[in-house]
């Protein structure tokens, strides 16, 4: 595919096809939470995994397929799946100095950014195809389809005089192209020497993005500078302040929404973009996606960072005069990453959960995306394919021991704001956990009974999918952590570990109460304040959801005398209040409503 065959493809989109018009997007993306699966990891279901066992470290192709994710499309839309997310499936480097290249079988490393890489293929020959036709097919279930995207950098395109990588230089080094074959070639140290219609697996496509000047050709970053300048690897950097070099992502992206009618972009390490460039691409995706019928495209970024750096990057500061347009719509939350999962594990207090939302309100508070309020869109994850360990832990001598902690995890996630996104073989059991990300990047369809959708965790996974479908206030109701006491008297945000985590989220005259015991060994008997005015002294709540069977009934509303609460904020308040008497076992979560 080259540039002028894109161009017309883009203009084409723009007038709707009334045969094969592209999926409109859904109304709300709260609406559904989002499956993560690696297309390499997923299923292949005409080979084994080619390195066995099955979840053992492996940092080449296991060899799962496009085709393979689609023939479980059945299966996820049994969990209740509402988009599908994808690791990049474009056509990646496929071989360096003549052997091929195992290492960017996550799909990083692009090598060309109008084509699908024929190793996910089950045939290599109709590769677009098949992605063409896992998406028709996830959009016949009502399931969309997320593209993970790679802007900052592409795969090993060129060498420098010494290899694949370089120390950092404080200008741009030689470099040598690489070819058909993945040789670096002696005399293409310029995309000029190379000509101008080189084979489709050399250097870097499209023909736009074929030029020395778009990329750093500085080497690693400096030791001392910073780590958003340089080489991510062997993967080459681009310069993308360069208006050239925004032009062509953003004509190749334009195509990838035509050509295969995704609804929604992940992009890869946003935070290393400029970020003039980062705010263009979400408003053009955006644009061009209205423009083809896609109203409410989505597009969430990888700023593994803290609260401000997200706020940079993410939607637009009303008070920055100079911000004219917004750039993509949400983030992965990382800074609750950072925090949730040792809460819901009994490791950190709950007040440091608290303690994310009252810095995000401070932080985000004049940040709003083509949705709204921009954090109301972030991402929450438990664990992701970048991590060295997943959520889910197997005791040596009880390998089920915690898995209440799984179930009570997702419980609140899928409870707390924003849209849920649950990383493959969650639902299947997978434990993997090590000294790097291969030990969670496991080849699922080499478990055995994969895809059981009678797991206990693949039914509590319905269930919850099911109970945020049919609650609209766990989608977009108003959240308040709510105090809890074990005497009575003192109400506060626990701030002890193992402790209970409660919150609540509010539409219109209905709250629904998430209450959470984090503690492996101990439970909890005690009281949660909830809203006095919608919740009458003799009303009563019901359990809508629990993580353990028969669960204890919380008690009626009552009004208490004088009591003591330490607000979320830190200020001190006193009663009366409503409160409701809860009783819960160690690891075991409540949703009351």
């Amino acid at each position: 595919m080259r540039g002028p065959e894109v161009r017309a493809a883009i203009d084409a989109v723009r007038e709707p096809d009334p045969v094969r018009p592209l999926t409109p997007s859904p109304a709300d993306w709260r609406d559904g939470w989002i499956y993560f699966a690696m297309v390499d990891r997923f299923d292949n279901p005409h080979a084994p995994p080619r390195h066995l066992p099955f979840d053992a470290p492996f940092g080449g192709f296991q060899g799962g397929t496009i085709d393979g994710v689609r023939r479980r499309l059945d299966y996820l839309q049994s969990l209740g799946v509402g988009a599908l997310w994808i690791t990049p499936v474009l056509r990646n480097v496929a071989r360096v100095d003549g052997a091929p290249n195992e290492g960017t079988y996550h799909g990083y490393g692009i090598q060309n950014f109008l084509a699908v890489d024929p190793r996910y293929a089950s045939d290599p020959r109709h590769a677009d195809a098949e992605l063409r036709r896992l998406v028709d097919d996830a959009h016949a279930r009502g399931i969309y389809v997320i593209l993970d995207i790679v802007l900052n950098h592409t795969g090993d395109v060129f060498a420098y005089d010494g290899g694949s990588t370089a120390a950092h230089a404080d200008a741009p080094r030689r470099i040598h192209w690489r070819d058909a074959h993945g040789v670096a070639r002696p005399e293409w140290t310029t995309a000029d020497a190379i000509g101008s219609l080189p084979p489709l697996d050399a250097a870097v496509f499209p023909d736009e993005l074929r030029h020395d000047a778009m990329f750093r050709r500085q080497g690693a970053p400096a030791a001392d500078g910073p780590e958003t300048i340089g080489d991510f690897g062997s993967l080459k950097q681009l310069v993308t302040s360069d208006p050239a070099v925004a032009d062509a992502l953003i004509r190749a992206h334009q195509y990838v929404i035509a050509r295969w009618d995704v609804d929604g972009f992940r992009v890869d390490t946003l935070k290393y973009l400029d970020r003039e460039f980062a705010r263009t691409f979400g408003n053009a995706m955006r644009e061009f996606a209205l423009g083809a019928g896609k109203k409410n495209f989505f597009t969430f970024g990888e700023v593994y960072d803290d609260e401000a750096q997200i706020a940079r990057f993410v939607g637009r500061n009303t008070r920055d005069a100079n911000a004219e347009i917004v750039g993509v719509d949400a983030a992965l939350d990382f800074p609750l990453f950072f925090k949730l999962p040792a809460v819901l594990k009994g490791m950190l207090p709950p007040s440091e959960i608290a303690g994310v939302y009252q810095r995000r309100k401070a932080v985000e508070r004049e940040v709003v995306s083509s949705h709204g309020e921009a954090t109301r869109f972030f991402v929450t994850f438990l664990d992701n394919h970048d991590q060295h360990e997943r959520f889910r832990f197997e005791a040596a001598d009880d390998p089920h021991r915690y898995d209440d902690q799984v179930t009570l995890a997702l419980a609140c996630q899928f409870a707390l704001p924003g849209i849920p996104c649950v990383y493959y073989g969650t639902e299947q059991g997978l434990a993997g956990r090590g000294a790097s990300d291969q030990n969670v990047r496991e080849a699922l369809w080499g478990k055995p009974g994969a895809f059981d959708p009678a797991h206990p965790l693949a039914r509590a996974l319905r269930a919850l999918s099911d109970l945020r479908r049919r609650t609209p206030a766990l989608r977009y109701g108003r959240f308040y952590f709510r105090p809890v006491s074990g005497d009575g008297v003192h109400f506060g945000v626990s701030p002890f570990r193992a402790g209970v985590l409660a919150f609540s989220r509010i539409l219109g005259d209905r709250e629904v109460l998430v209450v959470a015991n984090t503690s492996a060994s101990d439970g909890f008997v005690g009281e949660v304040i909830v809203d006095a005015s919608l919740n009458a002294p003799g009303s009563t709540f019901a359990v809508l959801h629990a993580n353990r069977a028969d669960p204890a009934a919380p008690g009626a509303v009552r009004v208490t005398g004088a009591i003591e609460v330490r607000e979320v904020d830190g200020s001190s308040g006193t009663g009366p209040a409503a409160v409701v008497r809860v009783a819960l076992r160690p690891m075991e979560v409540q949703v009351l409503g």
